[in-house]
């Protein structure tokens, strides 16, 4: 397979790297299967597998380049990830192959820079996808109770809704119901560095 030179590099990524791994390890079974939604850079895909050497990741992400992106940093780091897949997180199927079993999907940073379609998109898959006791990890910046949690990120709020009158930072209790219905259980909110929060679900 030929690796694109496309290299997409995320300030952020260095900032949060540890603090999510952090969870991961906390969370994740050492031999895991992760299916990663919207992998973006492939940068937390590559950091991650590294870290976790006794898991199988599975980055993904719809856009091409970011997946050329992918590639690259796997060239680069010389990373055992598998190769990106295209998934649509609002499609009827994600395209992944009958009996394909993973122990986690995780999504990082994508809550926000979308359309609340996709988040239903993600929650209604994740729960047909995951085996029972198996988990969605979600990181990013969300409301408490309808509140932001911290003035920067209601900035950024503001900033993301004149980018998209769709995107916005999501109200972690709405995302929490959500997830209630399609058989997602809240097990853990946990509260990370640079006003974001981890929120863990398990498959009932």
């Amino acid at each position: 397979m030929e690796y694109a030179e496309t290299v997409y590099s995320h300030p952020s990524f260095k900032r949060n790297r540890d603090p999510i791994l952090e969870v991961l390890r906390d969370c994740l079974p050492p031999t895991a299967r992760i299916l990663e939604i919207a992998s973006g850079s492939g940068q937390h895909a590559i950091y991650f597998q590294a870290a976790l050497a006794a898991t199988t990741w599975q980055p993904s992400d719809p856009d091409p380049n970011c997946r050329e992106s992918i590639l690259a940093w796997a060239k680069r780091k010389d990373s055992k990830i598998l190769p990106p897949l295209s998934i649509d997180v609002q499609a009827e199927s994600w395209g992944i192959s009958e009996g394909e079993e993973y122990d986690a999907i995780v999504c990082i940073n994508m809550i926000h820079i979308t359309h609340f379609s996709c988040v239903e998109g993600l929650l209604k898959n994740a729960s047909r996808m995951l085996a029972k006791n198996n988990l969605l990890f979600l990181y990013g910046p969300f409301k408490r109770s309808g509140e932001h949690i911290s003035e920067s990120n209601q900035r950024f709020d503001e900033d993301l809704r004149r980018r998209d009158s769709e995107w916005g930072i999501r109200d972690v209790e709405i995302i929490i119901s959500r997830a209630d219905r399609e058989g997602l259980a809240l097990t853990e909110v946990i509260e990370m560095p640079q006003h974001n929060l981890s929120v863990i679900f398990k498959r009932s």
